[in-house]
């Protein structure tokens, strides 16, 4: 049956869109304005475009470095948790182990806290418990891979679950007759079925990782410094660059939008594998 009013909609999603992207588009609006344009009467169309905040955004060799940083710890560590994830579902919900439950509660509980709770803790680990004469672990890309699992860990656990558990056990059990071994079975059987899952679980830890904060501005200095707590450095007591801090912003947006777009390739031929025939 046709509806009556096909455009309503149309018309509603268009200014749901809208509204989702106009900050954005706001924000680039500001990262291509003036200085002195910022404080005048706000135009929303844009006649004149001034390139010069990208420009030293791209040219600044400490931000390059900054942006490097993020993409190595977000990376490593989107691929760390979802790997040490997906094996620990695998073990969990394969077999019969004693508290299992308990242990998936017992990990969910580490990402309900805020990550306030674990500053000190982690710094006081980085700083002084790992720690082998002049190597330490603060400060460092590894050392901020290991921490963001902290928190990662438990949402690709959870994330994971359900995704590994409605894979049929049947696929095992005929796998093993057939002479596989455990890590035949996990790599040539689960993790095919798994890939939409573990593309999803991918992208969300990376985009935490990617975003975070906190954490980053006080376990880190320079050498494993983001490019998200490189924007507090252009607030100072005499003014805030506003250009060059939404400049910083939009570049960041784009490390996320190609990581999203090449994993959603995956997630659509995850979802079409192994599909039966009839």
């Amino acid at each position: 049956m046709k509806t009556r009013f096909p455009w309503l909609p149309v018309v509603l999603w268009t200014l749901i869109s809208l509204a989702t992207l106009f900050p954005i588009y706001w924000l680039f609006v500001i990262s291509v304005k003036q200085p002195f344009d910022l404080f005048s009467t706000p135009d929303v169309i844009l006649r004149s475009f001034f390139w010069k905040n990208y420009q030293d955004v791209l040219t600044n060799p400490t931000l390059r470095g900054y942006m490097l940083n993020s993409m190595i710890i977000s990376s490593g560590n989107a691929l760390l948790v979802t790997t040490l994830g997906f094996l620990a579902c695998y073990a969990l919900t394969r077999f019969d182990l004693a508290g299992k439950e308990s242990i998936f509660f017992w990990t969910i509980t580490n990402r309900m806290a805020p990550p306030a709770v674990f500053l000190l803790p982690l710094f006081l680990l980085l700083t002084q418990v790992y720690r082998i004469g002049d190597f330490s672990l603060a400060d460092s890309k590894l050392g901020m891979i290991l921490v963001y699992c902290s928190f990662n860990l438990p949402f690709a656990i959870w994330t994971l679950r359900p995704t590994v558990e409605g894979i049929p056990k049947e696929l095992d059990e005929a796998a093993y007759m057939d002479g596989a071994s455990p890590w035949t079975v996990l790599y040539d059987i689960i993790f095919p079925l798994a890939r939409p899952g573990l593309a999803v679980t991918l992208i969300l830890t990376w985009v935490f990782a990617w975003n975070e904060y906190l954490l980053a501005a006080t376990l880190t200095n320079f050498h494993a410094r983001t490019l998200t707590t490189g924007l507090s450095e252009y607030v100072t007591t005499t003014g805030t660059a506003w250009g060059i801090m939404a400049a910083i912003s939009m570049l960041t947006l784009v490390p996320a939008l190609v990581v999203f777009s090449v994993v959603q390739r995956h997630i659509v031929a995850g979802l079409t594998f192994g599909a039966v025939k009839g």
